[in-house]
């Protein structure tokens, strides 16, 4: 599983005109799954999201999670993310989760993220979607949990 996550003062989510979901202060996390990736990693995935300490303290360290500032968390669908760029001028999708395993594992993410945190809003799996952030620092980190390794 992969998460980008950026801190945010604000983010939202369009779909058709519509805002489907909207965080103020808070992450906003695309994930993306992986072939081989199951709900452990998911879950992994969503534990680490929810204690990165990315939000400043009082001193000005990021000593602070999402969970420690109550900030919202946007989580959104992206299965570019694991994109093979290594060759080429055309991106190879072929490490993406299948789309229906990535429905099903980006679901088990929001699922348990709303039963862990307060404020979770989501984009929407397969839409074309317009996020539109302002990202706090900036603060950018590309989080990935390895999906277990196949024995040859």
């Amino acid at each position: 599983m992969i998460g980008l996550l950026q801190r945010v003062s604000e983010a939202s989510v369009t779909v058709d005109g519509e805002v489907v979901g909207c965080i103020g202060r808070g992450l906003m996390v695309l994930v993306c799954a992986e072939k081989g990736d199951t709900e452990r990693e998911a879950d992994a995935l969503l534990a680490k999201l929810l204690t990165y300490r990315v939000f400043s303290d009082d001193a000005g360290k990021m000593n602070r999670s999402v969970t420690d500032v109550a900030g919202g968390l946007l989580l959104v669908p992206q299965f570019t993310l694991a994109a093979d760029t290594r060759s080429g001028t055309r991106p190879s999708f072929s490490p993406a989760a299948a789309p229906d395993d990535g429905r099903r594992l980006f679901d088990h993410v929001v699922r348990q993220a709303r039963e862990r945190h307060g404020i979770v809003e989501t984009g929407r799996f397969g839409a074309d979607m317009q996020v539109a952030l302002t990202n706090d620092g900036p603060v950018t980190f590309w989080l990935r949990i390895d999906p277990p390794r196949i024995a040859a």
